[in-house]
């Protein structure tokens, strides 16, 4: 991942007689690096690994529905995070819903076949971590500071993915920042209060940019929706008519 130049200007550091541990310290490059540039300064084929979106021309992910559904899981709960030398992909998953788990791995592994995806632990909930140095590329929504404090724009390769497999975007940011639960109100019928239950969808997001990415796309897929608000700031979107959670029944259903 790192250029010609700047693997030049480090070895230059060492040539000047320093150690290879003050100029780790100095350029934030580790030893072994250093040391294998020593001994070949450019990298070798064989090291190189395959990004769709590197290529040219540029082409989609592997997997195309899944990674419109991983997609929609990092929008909600997921961050890349830039480390010395590669980026990392997270996806925090609760430990109540096992099959998000394991659905959020099996996601990674069909979109970046060559990277190799782990769990950990942590309170209440598990990170589904994978690492690659092309992650900005396939999410380049990536950007310092939380998602909501910047603009969340899909390019447009993205969008294209997400119209022919809009559901699977849905469903990954329901089950990641949504749920379905079973309301209740109370009514009038034949003189008597009676409990009345209906099941619906939420969808909690601080983001105006990721909540209008889900409305668009509920609109798309034909859902009836509403934004319902916390105090004056707009923050859930509701599905309850019948016809729509119907709908979400059969793409999308509960976090299991």
């Amino acid at each position: 991942m790192y250029d010609i130049n700047t693997r030049r200007r480090a070895l230059a550091l060492v040539a000047q007689g320093r150690s290879l541990n003050s100029v780790s310290k100095q350029t934030g490059i580790s030893r072994w690096c250093l040391r294998s540039w020593q001994q070949r300064l450019h990298p070798s084929r064989r090291c190189t690994t395959t990004c769709e979106r590197c290529s040219s021309p540029p082409r989609p992910p592997a997997d195309v529905a899944a990674y419109s559904y991983l997609l929609g899981l990092y929008l909600g709960d997921g961050c890349v995070s830039r480390l010395a030398r590669t980026y990392t992909l997270r996806i925090a998953c609760a430990d109540v819903w096992p099959g998000l788990i394991d659905a959020c791995e099996q996601a990674m592994r069909l979109v970046r076949p060559e990277n190799k995806v782990c769990r950990v632990q942590r309170p209440g909930c598990v990170n589904v971590t994978a690492y690659s140095s092309h992650w900005p590329c396939l999410f380049p929504q990536h950007g310092p500071g939380r998602k909501h404090g910047r603009r969340i724009v899909l390019a447009p390769w993205q969008q294209e993915i997400v119209d022919v497999y809009p559901w699977e975007l849905v469903r990954g940011l329901v089950h990641s920042d949504g749920c379905r639960i079973t309301n209740w109100t109370t009514r009038m019928v034949g003189g008597q209060r009676k409990r009345y239950e209906y099941p619906r969808y939420f969808f909690t997001n601080k983001s105006d940019d990721v909540r209008q990415i889900y409305c668009r796309t509920l609109d798309q897929v034909g859902v009836e929706w509403k934004v319902t608000k916390r105090g004056a700031e707009p923050y859930n979107i509701s599905v309850a008519r019948r016809a729509s959670v119907a709908l979400m029944d059969a793409h999308v259903g509960a976090k299991y």
